[in-house]
């Protein structure tokens, strides 16, 4: 049973502040399926606690004196390949870069430290909140979160799948992804080596100063442009547009002439920028015209977005489990019956370049 001993998650603390260890141990500790079993003040430390404690997941501090958070990162990484690793990191531009290297490394997630909370009791709360999910989210021993909602309801009879067929032009391409989402996107976007005939949208949740850094990152690794979204921005063929941290991405006007609109509209599951209000844009722009694409995530934000661009015959892919970090929102996607096709991260590149060309050839073009 949950909470019981020998079935809790196993966590390791590190962090060279000892306030934080202890705000995290108590944090984590108060999860009856979690508990931690051991704490570290700095990279050297942390690495001999790993072979002694064979922790299932570790939470990591991005600065530390001596070695800091990348060095013991590359180091976990070269005796333990597949430990989920969560990183702590600042809401700064420094804090941001570094997180970004850190997840290029091969960091799992990451969580960032409060800023500007008016208590102590309000900065715990942000933490537990991003955390401990998170932690669950990567455990190795979980059962899959969305076993439940995975398993694909045939589409027969009522089904979105089944009442309508996709038409055969692309006019855009849509994606969205949360958990191990920043190198699903680079290990997509470095495979697409010339521009595409169409826009590419992108919903990936981190908060501001990180999607300015990752769209500068996945620029320079792929044949798209790729910018942070601003409001009011003219919709161009071959550009990807990432959404700004802390702002929902819409799409508006006809699909030729479609502009950037950004807006502070409420989160929605707890997520903004959110998947679902990227999706629901572009479904009033571009109709059954676009492909939709969700990737490695926690949670189910993006389903109800499949669903409003399937039921008007547009295309949905989703990432398989096994390539998954956390096959949440893809998984729900599947589940809900809304995916025409599941496949491994590295295929994603490929399909998303064939749709969109057998979709030019069959109609000489499309609008941009």
């Amino acid at each position: 049973m949950a909470g019981s001993a020998g079935t809790r998650t196993r966590v390791l603390v590190v962090d060279d502040a000892v306030v934080m260890r202890r705000m995290l141990t108590d944090i984590i500790g108060s999860d009856p399926e979690l508990e931690v079993v051991g704490t570290a003040a700095d990279g050297r430390a942390a690495l001999a606690r790993i072979e002694q404690l064979d922790p299932d997941v570790v939470t990591l501090d991005v600065e530390m004196p001596e070695m800091d958070g990348l060095e013991t990162l590359a180091a976990i990484r070269r005796t333990r390949p597949r430990l989920p690793v969560i990183m702590f990191s600042t809401l700064t531009r420094r804090g941001a870069a570094a997180t970004i290297d850190a997840l290029a490394t091969g960091a799992s997630d990451y969580v960032t430290k409060p800023a500007n909370v008016g208590s102590t009791a309000e900065g715990i709360e942000q933490i537990r909140e991003q955390l401990v999910p998170r932690i669950k989210a990567l455990a190795p021993k979980r059962a899959p979160a969305t076993a439940a909602a995975a398993t694909p309801r045939p589409a027969a009879g009522g089904g979105v799948l089944s009442r309508l067929r996709a038409v055969d032009r692309i006019d855009a391409v849509l994606i969205g992804t949360s958990t191990g989402g920043p190198n699903a996107l680079e290990t997509v976007l470095s495979a697409i080596t010339e521009p595409l005939p169409v826009p590419v949208f992108i919903v990936q949740h981190m908060p501001p100063n990180f999607t300015a850094l990752l769209a500068e990152r996945l620029d320079r690794r792929s044949g798209l442009r790729v910018v942070e979204a601003g409001h009011g921005m003219r919709v161009e063929a071959g550009t990807a547009y990432v959404a700004p941290g802390g702002r929902h991405l819409e799409i508006t006007g006809p699909a030729g002439l479609a502009t950037v609109r950004l807006t502070d509209d409420p989160p929605v599951h707890s997520c903004r920028p959110a998947v679902d209000v990227l999706f629901r844009s572009a479904a009033q722009v571009y109709g059954a015209a676009q492909l939709g694409i969700v990737m490695t995530g926690m949670g189910r934000d993006g389903t109800q977005g499949c669903e409003a661009i399937a039921e008007l015959g547009a295309e949905v892919y989703a990432q398989d489990e096994a390539t998954s970090v956390v096959w949440g929102m893809p998984g729900f996607v599947v589940g809900a019956g809304l995916a025409h096709r599941v496949l491994p991260l590295e295929e994603i590149a490929a399909a998303i370049t064939e749709r969109v060309a057998r979709g030019r050839a069959l109609t000489g073009g499309g609008a941009r």
